[in-house]
């Protein structure tokens, strides 16, 4: 009877010790989103706009659930010489480095030289009927997603696009 109390014991004991490693450690091994890191360019005119924090949450989980397929990590599997870094974004044609020229591609996506619609094979709101996932995104939605792949090179600068060293 002795031998399974002192066994509870230290289970709890255990759990405790968990429950303590969670409230204390584990919050100052996350990333704050601080304002800084949530600023992001909004036009090519350079002006910049703040995400909030649920603009950034929702923009990370949609671009789990609409990219990251193709795109895990700033990467673009079916062009590996074309990722979701800052510097290829700003030298697309026309550049997409900004939130509302992310949300024009999302909306209408072109080759990276511009010439041509890639809407049939990159999913997008003009294709929406191909791209199920694309269906129920909203321009709020769109600014969130965009706004996420802006923040990602200042919260992961070197793994972000890295291509094949990290993912």
């Amino acid at each position: 009877m002795g031998f399974i109390i002192m066994k509870k014991n230290i289970g709890l004991l255990f759990f405790s010790l968990i429950c303590l490693f969670k409230l204390l450690i584990a919050p100052g091994l996350a990333i704050e989103l601080n304002e800084s890191l949530r600023t992001v360019p909004l036009d090519e005119s350079g002006k910049t706009t703040v995400l909030t924090l649920d603009d950034a949450k929702r923009g990370k989980r949609l671009f789990n659930k609409s990219c990251a397929q193709c795109h895990n990590g700033g990467i673009t599997k079916t062009n590996p010489n074309i990722g979701l870094e800052l510097e290829s974004l700003s030298f697309a044609v026309p550049a997409r480095d900004n939130v509302l020229s992310l949300v024009d591609y999302m909306k209408d996506p072109t080759s990276y030289d511009g010439a041509t619609s890639i809407a049939e094979l990159h999913p997008s709101i003009k294709s929406a009927e191909i791209f199920p996932k694309m269906r129920d995104l909203t321009d709020k939605d769109l600014f969130a997603i965009a706004g996420y792949i802006l923040m990602q090179p200042k919260i992961e600068p070197e793994k972000w696009g890295g291509g094949k060293i990290y993912y």
